[in-house]
């Protein structure tokens, strides 16, 4: 666990602190009894924390925002089982990215390769954890926020089932593909702070069904390239590690393509949704990047969502046949290790696209994902992190954390 006094206080020229939006210190202290005594948390800036503003990323957002008078009953929670609330992390703006940098802050940093990119949106909250300044952070998933940054960064990341968690004083982007989760180093400390945060919804049904089985997903592992190459070996051989030769490898059946397109398609209408009537009256401040997407998602049309939801459903449909019963399915985090910072154009373009499909199964089922970090990918000298993705059926999230990780 990370000591308070270990939590430098007030703006910082550490490079370890740019995850942090404004000065850290002590935000909200913890109880000190309960099962997160004495940790450390840190929360992603779409995510109220009483006294603090949430600007989801974007100035002008936050410049029209008072302080929120209560936090988000996630944190609440956690405070209550002990957690000390330390700063408010960086965001990729609006939560509408995975590439891990906003032009209005400086990028986190990646503590496993300093000149890689940390992932996004949930930058902050991944770089604080794996630097070390915190014990846990929150973060959001909607298209594999937390799953990306874990895998680049090489933490624990914990994507829940679809509201199993409570979205409440949550800024969202597509509320029905956003989930609060965490990140940790350590899994024992993740699964009692997953414990504490699946509390925060009442009746939510969670499956006590042991893990029986593994299988590999053969349209996932397609996505980081054939046998024999540097990824796919570092991967395979993950597997292989952890859960021996005989795991078998199976077909959801799913196009790929058709997924992200999918996934693109209902994200985009539900953004537009959320942010649209703001961005269209106040014309913020917004980067290239995040403004692009924004004005493709001011086109999706309902024909296109009337399309979309059938190939959601039988996404759905897909992934819950093939882990009923006990079977939780493994595959890649992310498309490979984390990209070069500041790199852009086509092959950039390629990668985050390849992320993408490797995340959306996940997001369109609805399901629970565990990132577990592994050994890496051989890349000159060093190895980067890659992490393995272990997808449960909807409501196995305790099931997924009570694994060896």
């Amino acid at each position: 666990m990370t000591h308070l006094v270990a939590i430098p206080t007030g703006e910082s020229d550490d490079p370890a602190m740019r995850a942090f939006i404004g000065p850290t210190g002590l935000l909200v202290e913890g109880e000190p009894s309960g099962p997160l005594a004495g940790t450390t948390l840190a929360v992603k800036d779409v995510i109220d924390v009483a006294g603090r503003v949430t600007g989801a990323g974007n100035p002008d957002l936050a410049a029209s925002r008072a302080p929120a008078g209560r936090s988000a009953p996630v944190v609440e929670a956690l405070v209550a089982a002990g957690a000390t609330v330390v700063g408010k992390t960086v965001t990729d703006e609006l939560a509408y990215s995975l590439g891990g940098d906003n032009e209005h802050f400086p990028p986190p940093v990646n503590p496993a390769a300093p000149d890689r990119t940390t992932g996004g949106s949930s930058s902050g909250s991944a770089s604080a954890v794996a630097a070390g300044v915190v014990d846990l952070a929150l973060g959001t998933d909607t298209g594999g926020s937390i799953r990306v940054p874990a895998s680049y960064c090489g933490i624990l990341g914990w994507r829940p089932t679809h509201g199993a968690v409570s979205a409440e004083g949550v800024t969202p982007l597509a509320s029905s593909f956003d989930t609060i989760g965490l990140f940790a180093r350590s899994a024992p400390l993740l699964r009692a702070a997953a414990g504490v945060a699946l509390a925060t919804v009442a009746g939510r049904p969670v499956s006590p069904s042991p893990v029986e089985r593994f299988a590999i997903v053969a349209e996932l592992m397609d996505l980081i390239g054939p046998p024999g190459t540097d990824v796919r070996d570092a991967l395979e051989g993950a597997v292989l590690d952890r859960f021996g030769a005989a795991v078998p490898t199976i077909r959801l059946g799913c196009d790929m393509d058709e997924c992200l397109a999918t996934f693109r398609t209902l994200q985009g209408a539900e953004a537009w949704a959320t942010h649209g009537g703001w961005i269209r009256s106040s014309r913020p401040r917004m980067g290239e990047n995040t403004a692009y997407r924004f004005d493709a998602a001011s086109k999706v049309t309902a024909e296109q969502v009337a399309a979309a939801r059938p190939v959601r459903e039988r996404v759905r449909r897909a992934v819950h046949d093939a882990t009923v019963g006990g079977t939780v399915l493994l595959a890649p985090a992310a498309a490979g290790p984390a990209p070069v910072r500041g790199e852009y154009g086509p092959e950039a373009e390629r990668i985050r696209a390849d992320t993408l499909r490797s995340t959306v199964i996940g997001s369109l089922a609805g399901v629970p994902v565990v990132v577990v970090p592994t050994w890496g990918v051989p890349v000159g000298s060093r190895h980067l992190p890659l992490g393995l993705a272990l997808m449960g059926a909807p409501g196995t999230d305790l099931a997924l954390l009570d694994l060896p990780l």
